[in-house]
């Protein structure tokens, strides 16, 4: 095949109707080399000639879409100047938009013969290796729109593509664990009347098992294992045919947008499937290692690893740092997606050993026309030193916020010197997010998520139970902050039963009422176990699976009315922080925008909150102090609500506050009883409300003819 000279950008293989662009960059080769494949898999290879700026590149006329193909790069081999090309690997192209088959482990993956791992192998890699593939950039979107959901109104779920769907009764058989079965009416109608606003997907960039797992018969279920930054997960996809993975992703992403429903990607640019100088050479270290991953300075034949997976990738560099935009622009841009949570987030802000807030990766997204545009989340923490930066990011950015997670189970689990910390989360988390302009929405609150336990297993374990991931229990967190309730596990004792119930309520109605940006556990709303497994990472089974039959009906219902709630009252998404000033009101004395209580209904005081006082507190949410605009100028209002939370292991009485709070209250939640009773008591100030130990209590303010 002849090429014609071409561009060389936009980078990786770009068919425009009339043939395919190739662009490739490698500062250290010496040469490149095409290589195509056909359907009995026969290997044709082709001299990339141009070369610009480091790009080596050209047009192939007539190359369609379906086409596989892969590069070698021929240069210096030199692991102790950090320098590992080898023409005897086929390599991925990083920019490749759909990849076809998967790693298959053997001894010419490695640069290394690993019977002497000081000698160069020279084995070609050809069979082990997955193949790229030329695709169609065209797709019907129609008329597709972001839904745009306003930060304060988002309610995040987090799925797995396969975990949610593949034991799912209602969707067809074939349809289960896919992009397809995610989009099915069934998924989305579910979805849709749960009430949540964003679905925050586990990697579905092309990821590879590790070999250690493949050996064992297990699979990097989890996905945070990248080998294509582009390219959506093969294994994922409906139907084998080549590059369909892409087509049936974007038909995913716009039925969900058709339901008002965003998709939010948990992405891995910290590090890829390569692993360590130990590792196989797929796609990225074979074409210029030392630009693509951090090296050390004091042996560049070994790798920087804040990780805790063998390699960091270097965003510092400016092609590694434009490997990472491209990528993310590709998928807003072409896949239409709506934002993006960043896995250990710390090590792109590292500047060599340090963490950065003010790197050259947040930096480029700050002034990104497309990327700043959409949602920002950051998992705020990596392995490395000084890794644990929750509050520490950029204004434009969001962060899982752990402090939130370890807070909130220490106060459900009864432990000592929380309640105040507890309160500020509850709130919004000021003391980390305000001082630099941020907003609750900085704060994404969670109780659980994928890592660790799920929400049934956190009431039901103070253990882990590990084994089968073989690692003899190694594995996973020793320090869950759970608690089981009175039994290790499954228990047939009633009162047991009873409290690990009451238990999820408190933790998901705390979640769900708090201000910031609440994110659900998939299954967490129906009782999900792993039956104890706290990293099951590598689970593909039954195990991890949302088991549908089984289905906790009364829990789901429950989880609904709160989203409900959440969504009718806005005194629960505020857009700004608390201040507790007073607030004018049309009649009454002017109170402020919240008040904390103690049980007896006296106002709380610094002694109160540092003696804990007895796991106890109410909170006034004061629905005439919100005074905010939305967007087009409307002033929003809302009804005033008193949160009662009994941590305790005693049942007490609330006092309901003064009249100047509010005439006539009633209960619209109670953690006891999760169905509501079909004419509520209305209860006047100062009466005296039981709630029971380790329970929580909404009551709402009635107004108008409602409080007659």
């Amino acid at each position: 095949m002849q090429l014609w000279p071409g561009e060389r950008y936009p980078m990786g293989a770009t068919y425009d109707g009339t043939g395919t662009n190739f662009a490739i960059y490698s500062e250290v080769a010496e040469g490149v080399e095409l290589c195509l494949f056909d359907e009995a898999d026969t290997e044709r290879r082709v001299a990339l000639s141009e070369v610009d700026a480091f790009v080596w590149h050209g047009f192939a006329p007539g190359l369609e879409p379906g086409t596989r193909y892969g590069f070698r790069v021929h240069g210096p081999y030199d692991p102790g100047r950090g320098l590992r090309c080898d023409p005897s690997k086929l390599l991925l192209d990083p920019y490749a938009t759909a990849i076809d088959g998967q790693v298959r482990w053997g001894p010419a993956l490695y640069g290394y013969d690993p019977d002497d791992p000081g000698r160069r192998s020279g084995r070609d890699s050809a069979p082990y290796v997955p193949r790229s593939v030329v695709t169609n950039p065209y797709f019907d979107w129609g008329s597709d729109r972001p839904p745009r959901v306003p930060y304060h109104d988002t309610v995040i779920y987090e799925a797995h593509v396969k975990g949610l769907t593949a034991r799912h009764p209602g969707i067809p058989e074939r349809l289960r664990g896919t992009y397809a079965g995610l989009a099915h009416p069934v998924m989305i109608e579910y979805l849709r009347r749960l009430g949540v606003t964003a679905v925050e997907l586990m990697p579905v960039h092309q990821f590879a098992h590790d070999e250690r797992l493949v050996a064992a018969g297990l699979a990097n279920y989890w996905g945070y294992n990248t080998i294509g930054f582009f390219a959506p997960h093969q294994q994922y996809a409906a139907t084998n045919r080549l590059g369909q993975q892409v087509q049936e992703f974007r038909g995913m992403v716009k039925a969900l947008h058709a339901a008002g429903i965003e998709v939010i990607l948990d992405v891995v640019y910290n590090h890829t499937a390569e692993g360590d100088h130990r590792g196989p050479t797929l796609s990225l270290r074979g074409i210029d290692n030392s630009q693509y991953y951090r090296l050390r300075p004091d042996d560049p034949a070994l790798y920087v690893d804040t990780t805790g997976c063998g390699n960091s990738l270097n965003a510092g560099s400016p092609h590694c740092l434009q490997l990472i935009m491209d990528s993310l622009r590709y998928w807003v841009r072409e896949m239409h997606v709506d934002g993006f949570r960043f896995d250990l987030a710390a090590t792109l802000a590292r500047d060599f050993y340090e963490v950065d807030r003010l790197a050259t990766f947040f930096e480029v997204a700050q002034q990104d026309p497309v990327v700043s545009m959409v949602k920002l989340i950051a998992e705020p923490w990596d392995l490395g030193p000084g890794g644990y930066q929750v509050g520490n990011f950029p204004p434009l950015w969001m962060e899982w916020n752990g402090k939130y997670r370890d807070t909130t189970r220490d106060l459900w689990r009864w432990q000592p010197a929380t309640l105040a910390e507890f309160a500020s989360r509850v709130c919004g988390s000021a003391d980390l997010y305000q001082d630099d302009g941020r907003k609750p929405v900085a704060s994404v609150n969670f109780v659980t998520c994928h890592d660790g336990f799920t929400l049934a297993d956190l009431v039901s374990y103070d253990q882990k139970r590990n084994e089968a991931n073989g690692e003899d229990n190694r594995d996973g967190e020793n320090h869950n902050r759970s608690w089981n309730c009175g039994a290790e596990g499954p228990t047939g004792d009633p009162d047991i039963l009873a409290l690990r119930a009451r238990q999820r309520r408190n933790l998901m109605a705390t979640l769900l009422l708090s201000q910031g940006v609440p994110m659900i556990g998939h299954g967490d709303e129906l009782g999900r176990t792993q039956r104890g497994n706290n990293n099951a990472y590598c689970q593909d089974s039954s195990l991890t699976w949302v088991d549908w039959e089984g289905a906790d009906e009364r829990m789901l219902e429950f989880t609904r009315r709160l989203i409900e709630l959440r969504r009718e009252h806005r005194v629960f998404h505020r857009r700004h922080f608390y201040t507790g000033r007073p607030v004018r009101r049309a009649a009454g004395t002017p109170i402020p925008d919240l008040e904390w209580f103690t049980f007896d209904g006296r106002l709380m005081t610094d002694d109160d909150w540092e003696t804990d006082f007895g796991r106890s507190v109410a909170l006034f949410l004061n629905g005439d102090g919100i005074n905010e605009r939305g967007s087009r100028g409307e002033r929003y209002t809302d009804d005033s609500f008193l949160v009662f939370f009994n941590a305790s292991e005693i049942p007490l009485e609330f006092v309901v506050p003064g009249q100047e709070y509010g005439d006539k209250w009633q209960v619209v939640i109670d953690t006891v009883d999760p169905v509501p009773a079909a004419e509520p008591d209305v209860v006047a100030p100062g009466a005296r409300i039981p709630v029971r130990e380790r329970s929580l209590m909404v009551l709402g303010r009635l107004v108008g003819p409602a409080a007659g």
